[in-house]
């Protein structure tokens, strides 16, 4: 479990410097709420000690949502004609502490819809944080430096940190939008035999989170993005895995247990480790090798058959 624990603290820091290099302002600026009107709540429950309600702000150009007690799964659908019964359950990232929806959820559903696959978003629930975009901001400073002093601390003293995390809300959200798309697979044009699940950072660990614990998910295809690295214990009828990083980025720092565990356990593993792009690089940021992975990961798809029925 110990990637898993990686990716929920260090996914928090988010590489400020890295994509704010790109994006150029960094600076969290209050936002509307967007409409969502395609938005379906999956009466999952709310969130305890959660006075606040849910707030949005916008950073590096992207829309955030945070103090998110109501889980949602928007779906987006291929074109007919186009359409091949593929789908994935796309997972946004931010340490758990607020999901990135537009860079690591909407544009990657829209991208997955390009290539006639159905994407659905996941807006799970978050634990909580400071009701004021002020105090919020003060409250992550605080966040980046304790994950800074736990990673000072060696490999033997983390674990025993990451151990207090409770992600039994975010699960019971991935496993009621499961059941969702299958009770409506039929209308959505959803063949289950090849719904999948992708999480970028703190969604990635949410996505290898349910893969190792859920009960109630049989997810064929598993695509955690720059989420992390460390080793697992893999279950006998894991599913095959494609996994991006770039090396530059701070999840990473050499690890690569975590394909070496599929590989060990003899399950279908792709692994991409990039030159360049930093953390929480969505699509793809101008100038960067990672650039081209979603090109790969539809490949990957193709190649082993989720393309077609």
């Amino acid at each position: 479990m110990r990637n898993i624990f990686s990716a929920l603290i260090s996914a928090c820091l988010l590489a400020a410097p890295l994509h704010a290099a790109a994006a150029q302002d960094g600076t969290m600026y209050p936002m509307e709420a967007p409409a969502e009107p395609d938005a379906i709540p999956l009466n999952t429950g709310g969130v305890a000690n959660q006075p606040a309600e849910e707030s949005w702000f916008r950073q590096w150009g992207d829309p955030m949502a945070r103090n998110i007690s109501t889980a949602t799964l928007t779906p987006f659908l291929p074109d007919p004609a186009i359409a091949n019964g593929s789908a994935v359950i796309v997972a946004p990232g931010g340490g758990f502490r607020w999901l990135s929806m537009g860079n690591e959820g909407w544009e990657v559903a829209r991208a997955l819809n390009e290539r006639g696959i159905a994407a659905f978003v996941l807006k799970y629930r978050l634990f909580p944080t400071a009701p004021t975009l002020e105090q919020f901001g003060a409250e992550m400073n605080r966040t980046f430096a304790d994950a800074a002093a736990t990673e000072n601390e060696g490999a033997e003293a983390r674990p025993a940190r990451r151990m207090g995390w409770d992600l039994s809300n975010q699960q019971a959200d991935a496993e009621a939008a499961y059941a969702l798309i299958a009770a409506r697979a039929d209308e959505w044009n959803v063949d289950m035999s090849r719904l999948g699940m992708m999480g970028f950072s703190g969604g990635a660990g949410l996505t290898m989170h349910v893969t190792l614990n859920s009960e109630k998910m049989d997810l064929a295809f598993i695509a955690p993005i720059y989420g992390g690295m460390d080793a697992v214990q893999v279950p006998a009828d894991a599913p095959p895995m494609f996994v991006a990083i770039a090396a530059d980025d701070f999840l990473y720092g050499g690890t690569t247990g975590l394909i070496q565990s599929w590989y060990e356990a003899k399950r279908p593993v792709e692994f991409h480790l990039y030159q360049n792009g930093g953390h929480g690089f969505g699509l793809g940021n101008p100038d960067r090798t990672s650039n081209r992975w979603f090109d790969a990961f539809v490949h990957w798809l193709d190649v082993n058959g989720f393309m077609t029925g």
